[in-house]
């Protein structure tokens, strides 16, 4: 069947193909073009079912409406409910998302990110995956919108909006040590991401400010890309090597979910044989008994900013951004499990 053209459109409505153009670009009222017109061409479009060819609105507009959202993993819980929150404010604003994930993988990343250049996106909203840097670079040489998301490359000047990652895990320490933990594990996954590094660093740190001493022991770095069961296996056996340790801090909430797992493996009742606290909520962590105290990401947050930063930059009429590193405050939940 042919397709269906702009100007089949102008003949169906009785009007010249020039103010078909207009009214479907939203500008009818400043071309004058009358109410009941605008209505009968959009009745046309309608019942036709015609759509406009991507690439030639996009070279006569020099828009496509369209962003692209990289991030880590469709299946995680904080990237699906962070996706979710930036197609709602993308529509509001009359932008369509194309959405994809990278499963941290670099080589990945780089091939989305050229796909979406083909598909001509206007904007580019990525969670980076580590080895992404060249990638990032080469969007920001090319001066294309693009704004970072829950993670960053320190000597990149690409705008960006996460979490304050130091300060969260302060947030759960403080009240580790108000409810008398001392003896704290901390388990985290071998990923080089600077959101990651800033937590370990803060748990460190928390220790020292109370003059308690650093044990290696107490710390587990998983590896990201040993199965289910051997990270499982992993963590069973830290907890055993690590009778004394009266609280774990885990560093995800998909550490906190294998955590979980594994002390109910070993039969730890939480609290009182053992504390858990995680970073980042889960459906999960709210239904479990006893309730597992976090560290909530300002998930609705991120994206609205996120979102603010890209829509400066399309607009070319408000000049360099006055603030492009973003850090938002995470908040404690206490729940039964500390």
């Amino acid at each position: 069947m042919k397709r269906l053209t702009l100007k089949d459109v102008a003949r169906m409505a009785g009007v010249a193909p020039s103010t078909v153009s207009f009214v479907l670009n939203g500008k009818a009222k400043q071309m004058r073009i009358r109410d009941e017109v605008a209505q009968k061409i959009m009745s046309v479009v309608n019942q036709s079912g015609y759509e406009p060819h991507r690439v030639a609105v996009n070279l006569r507009t020099g828009q496509s409406k369209t962003l692209g959202l990289i991030v880590e993993s469709i299946s995680g819980s904080f990237f699906a409910s962070l996706a979710r929150t930036i197609e709602t404010e993308a529509e509001r604003l009359g932008y369509n998302v194309v959405y994809c994930s990278t499963e941290n993988n670099a080589e990945k990343g780089g091939e989305l990110i050229r796909m979406l250049g083909r598909q001509m996106v206007d904007g580019y909203l990525i969670t980076p995956a580590p080895g992404m840097e060249n990638e990032i670079r080469r969007l920001l040489q090319m001066h294309k919108p693009v704004v970072l998301m829950d993670s960053y490359f320190p000597g990149i000047k690409a705008p960006y909006v996460l979490i304050d990652n130091f300060h969260g895990v302060q947030l759960g320490m403080d009240h580790l040590f108000e409810r008398g933990y001392r003896k704290i594990g901390y388990v985290t996954v071998d990923v080089s991401l600077i959101q990651l590094a800033e937590r370990q660093r803060s748990y460190t740190q928390a220790l020292k400010k109370k003059d308690i001493p650093f044990r290696k022991k107490r710390v587990l770095e998983l590896n990201y890309h040993d199965s289910r069961e051997q990270n499982l296996a992993t963590l069973e056996a830290f907890i055993q090597e690590n009778s004394d340790m009266d609280a774990i801090f885990f560093a995800t909430n998909y550490l906190g979910i294998l955590g979980l797992e594994a002390m109910g493996r070993l039969k730890i009742s939480m609290p009182k044989h053992m504390a858990a606290i995680c970073f980042d909520d889960h459906d999960i962590f709210r239904l479990y008994p006893p309730g597992i105290t976090v560290i909530e990401q300002p998930i609705e947050g991120i994206a609205a900013k996120a979102i603010s930063l890209l829509m400066k930059q399309l607009d070319k009429q408000s000049g360099p951004l006055r603030e492009s590193q973003v850090a938002l405050p995470g908040r404690l939940i206490v729940r039964s499990s500390t």
